[in-house]
């Protein structure tokens, strides 16, 4: 028991401002939604009044959430919960495989199981640190309702679905522990199954079954298939249902009992699907910097790109589901009818330029690995021996640069080419092929400002690159993307590089703002490899 508080405590320090920072960011968002939505949509006709258009506009549910009536404390489950469960699990797989996978490669797993703790206590001091973790999300999240006067007994369903979405997640992080070989690998793979669970209950919220009122979406069965969805169906603050729950914690259980069960068999340091034996001799082209690069950062690139892939195939498929629906739909109003031809898009269109926001976002996510691989290699000490070479430093900071900018561009492009199939498998001529590159090609711009600015970080304050990147990541997506729901004023709202993504229309796209967000992506990124010429590399 006393090594088991020791490597707990060890946990919860090395942890401590991370922790603090997941928790606050989770339970400030739902203050400031429901604090928005009280003071936006304070009397039920206008909650009821949007619910029909969100109903009637598949695309804001696949964004949002599950319509369950326009009462205050349901309206707001609807409009922020999916959110905050996607950072509950994102927060969950990354302490998961932190504590597990990234120790066992960096060698200090086999020091500490070299002493009396041997192999189970730390599994156990980790598990149990997730739980704490997702409990104390889920306080936040239902003192953040309760302090703005909901209901009692909503709150707590609803605090209690957003730290059960991570629990679950904290088993599927701990179980992709076990089969990559490397924290990076283990991370990408956790994370994309909490992007997909995401995407997964956007597809069954926005292809389900409506009430006649407009104000009840029933989920389709992808709902089913995502932890995301499941805690949507506890029906907070309307129906209160404990009993889905169920489903995350069993999640959890199996995934716990299957690490268990590969663990007692594998060696520390090995993993289920093992990695490939290095050459001996490097192969003709790995003579440079960039090619090195690629080198190291190409199984993050390909599941990134695998990412990308997937939600263009998810989102021009859903698409068309949705086209069908809403002209079936009794709830589409004339109102929204003639939203969309003035506009002079369809509502396929309409849904590809929203949700091509998450290919933007991954596209940025894949830009910013590249900048904190270069500070893990820094860190390493495997730069200092790069740079021991005929690299220079501007050089050797560029390379990752080079490669950070080929990724956002892959990662989009395998987006649209996702979205151009499913839709021509389809026969959906809504969209033409152009419209679908176009959408892609305008979330370059904003992508790239989390290349380059990270990059600057990375130059002048090192030792924040990592916490510093995902924050300003962080910020960019919820001010950007969720900041109207936040209440957010417009010039807060502004300062996120995702704010002032190009829209295409059919009058066009007007890209002023993607130029000036170009400009300062290369301003950026020239005033890091300036001043990377005078940076001394070490490994603090």
């Amino acid at each position: 028991m006393r090594i088991f508080l020791v490597l707990y405590m060890q946990r919860l320090r090395r942890d401590r401002w991370q922790l603090v920072a997941w928790v606050l960011s989770i339970g400030l968002l739902a203050l400031f939604a429901t604090a928005a939505v009280a003071r936006t949509y304070g009397d039920e006709a206008s909650r009821a009044e949007i619910l029909r258009l969100a109903t009637a506009t598949p695309v804001i549910l696949v964004l949002r959430g599950l319509v369950r009536g326009a009462e205050l404390g349901a309206f707001t489950f609807f409009l922020i919960y999916a959110f905050l469960a996607l950072l509950a699990g994102l927060m969950s797989t990354f302490l998961a495989v932190r504590h597990t996978r990234a120790e066992e490669e960096s060698g200090r797993a086999e020091l500490i199981s070299a002493t009396p703790a041997v192999r189970w206590p730390p599994l156990a001091a980790t598990a149990v640190h997730g739980l704490v973790a997702n409990a104390l999300v889920a306080t936040a999240v239902a003192l953040a309702f309760l302090a703005s006067g909901l209901d009692p007994a909503g709150s707590l369903i609803a605090g209690a679905a957003t730290g059960a979405v991570g629990v679950a997640f904290l088993g599927v992080g701990l179980l992709a522990a076990e089969f990559l070989s490397t924290s990076r690998g283990a991370n990408g793979i956790a994370s994309a199954f909490v992007v997909l669970a995401y995407l997964l209950r956007g597809f069954g919220d926005a292809t389900g079954q409506i009430s006649e009122d407009g104000l009840t979406v029933t989920a389709a069965w992808p709902s089913w298939v995502s932890p995301i969805g499941w805690g949507q169906q506890t029906f907070a603050y309307t129906g209160n249902r404990a009993w889905p729950l169920l489903l995350h914690l069993t999640l959890a259980a199996a995934s716990l009992a299957a690490v268990v069960i590969i663990m007692a068999r594998r060696d520390v340091g090995a993993s289920v699907l093992a990695g490939r034996s290095g050459r001996t001799d490097a192969r003709p082209g790995l003579r440079g910097p960039f090619a090195l690069a690629q080198r190291l950062q190409q199984g993050a690139i390909a599941s990134w790109c695998v990412a990308g892939l997937a939600t263009g195939l998810l989102t021009g498929s859903l698409g068309s589901a949705v086209e069908s629906s809403v002209t079936t739909s009794p709830s589409v109003t004339a109102a929204l009818r003639a939203m969309i031809q003035a506009q002079g898009i369809s509502m396929t269109q309409l849904l590809i330029a929203a949700l091509f926001s998450i290919a933007g976002v991954l596209a940025a996510v894949c830009g910013l690995q590249a900048v904190l691989r270069l500070r893990q290699e820094e860190v390493a000490g495997t730069g200092t021996l790069v740079l021991s070479g005929a690299v220079g430093r501007v050089r050797w900071l560029g390379s990752f640069l080079g490669l950070g900018a080929v990724s956002v561009v892959l990662v989009l492009g395998f987006a649209a080419f996702g979205a151009w199939v499913s839709l021509a498998a389809s026969g959906d001529t809504s969209s033409e092929v152009g419209d679908v590159w176009q959408t892609a090609l305008n979330q370059l711009p904003a992508a790239l400002i989390y290349l380059a600015l990270p990059a600057v970080v990375f130059v002048l304050w090192p030792r924040a690159t990592m916490p510093l990147g995902w924050t300003l990541l962080g910020l960019g997506v919820a001010l950007g993307i969720y900041g109207g729901m936040l209440g957010f004023d417009q010039a807060v709202r502004d300062l996120s590089p995702f704010t002032h993504t190009p829209v295409t229309t059919a009058q066009g796209t007007d890209w002023s703002g993607g130029f000036w967000m170009l400009s300062i992506a290369g301003v950026l990124a020239a005033t890091a490899l300036a001043a990377m010429r005078r940076r001394e590399v070490g490994t603090e």
